[in-house]
């Protein structure tokens, strides 16, 4: 990852970075990188990570709770107070994608998607940060038909917005448009990542995501199970490779401009289920071909053959490899 950044660094050293989310799976992954280069390269970078509970994040990540160029305020993303000092750059990463509170409270979930960024770029307005870079997402492209593999950035389809479940790709729509209008009306620089599926350390399992549940039986030794027809296609990023894209994105991308980020490695979900027991468990898996009720029964799996033209940006971890190093992280010995 440190080579893969390198010309990254010298446009964020001595930064002040504001980071929302920076205590989640994404966020985790860049306090590590940033940590790991400014111990390398003497780089000055002092972050700033807004948190719900800094003390439940010293618990689950010590070393980076301790690191000392690493500073962890208790706030909500919708109201927190600004801190002190200045700020060069901003990374808004906050809004938990969890498919519970989208279905037992989706106001809450659109509300927090919009009053969050909104209040994230009220502070980069006060500050005059000088680049901004939000994590919005691949739902804003509703359902993607299935005839087409790969979806652009230029496409213009849309969730259905009368369909509560769209509340969570609604706000990031929303959120998107709320980034356009300050660009214009107080001129901010702002990168736009449309982050799909992904994989790696710090990835719970165990919870909505097909992926952790598969590797998370496969680890026990139970056959992975998909309770649908197995049909829906996904792809999936290995952490480190998301990383690497959004560091460049952040110092590198045209503002205002949209960007894939995801791997374009189709695969259904009856073939992820395969590959995970091969991989990781005993190579045992059953498709129960129930109905397939989630939000996205079709294909979500991104075209990024925009960013591999503008910057340089391109998939260097297998799927295989991302399992397989997603269960080492999880406490997997390996095949005996």
């Amino acid at each position: 990852m440190l080579r893969q950044t390198a010309p990254v660094w010298p446009e964020l050293r001595d930064a002040r970075l504001f980071i929302t989310g920076g205590t989640g799976f994404i966020g985790c992954w860049l306090l590590e990188s940033l940590r790991h280069a400014d111990q390398q390269l003497d780089l000055d970078v002092q972050a700033t990570v807004l948190t719900r509970d800094p003390q439940a994040f010293r618990r689950k990540a010590p070393h980076l709770a301790e690191h000392p160029g690493f500073h962890f305020i208790a706030g909500d993303v919708c109201d927190f107070e600004t801190p002190a000092g200045e700020f060069t750059h901003l990374i808004h990463a906050a809004t938990d994608a969890s498919a519970e509170l989208n279905e037992k409270d989706p106001r809450r979930m659109f509300e927090t998607v919009i009053q969050g960024t909104r209040r994230a770029l009220d502070f980069a307005v006060e500050k005059a940060v000088n680049r901004v870079l939000f994590l919005s997402s691949g739902a804003v492209y509703g359902q993607q038909p299935w005839e087409m593999e790969r979806v652009a950035e230029d496409w213009v389809g849309s969730p259905r917005c009368t369909d509560p479940r769209a509340a969570y790709a609604e706000g990031k729509r929303a959120a998107e448009m709320l980034c356009a209008i300050y660009a214009k009306q107080f001129g901010s620089k702002i990168a736009i990542a449309r982050i799909f599926a992904l994989l790696g350390p710090y990835l719970s399992l165990g919870i909505h995501f097909a992926a952790g549940n598969f590797i998370h039986d496969a680890m026990q030794g139970k056959p992975v199970i998909v309770n649908g027809n197995g049909l829906p296609c996904r792809s999936y990023l290995y952490a480190s490779d998301l990383t690497v894209w959004l560091w460049h994105m952040l110092v590198r991308a045209e503002p205002g401009k949209p960007y894939n980020v995801g791997s374009d490695e189709s695969v259904s979900i009856r073939d992820l289920a395969e590959r995970i027991s091969r991989v990781v468990g005993n190579g045992e898996f059953h498709v129960l071909g129930a109905l397939d009720t989630g939000w996205n029964p079709g294909r979500y799996v991104p075209d990024t053959s925009l960013i591999g033209r503008d910057l340089g940006l391109h998939r260097t971890v297998s799927l295989d490899e991302a399992i397989h190093r997603t269960a080492l992280w999880h406490g997997w010995k390996g095949k005996q």
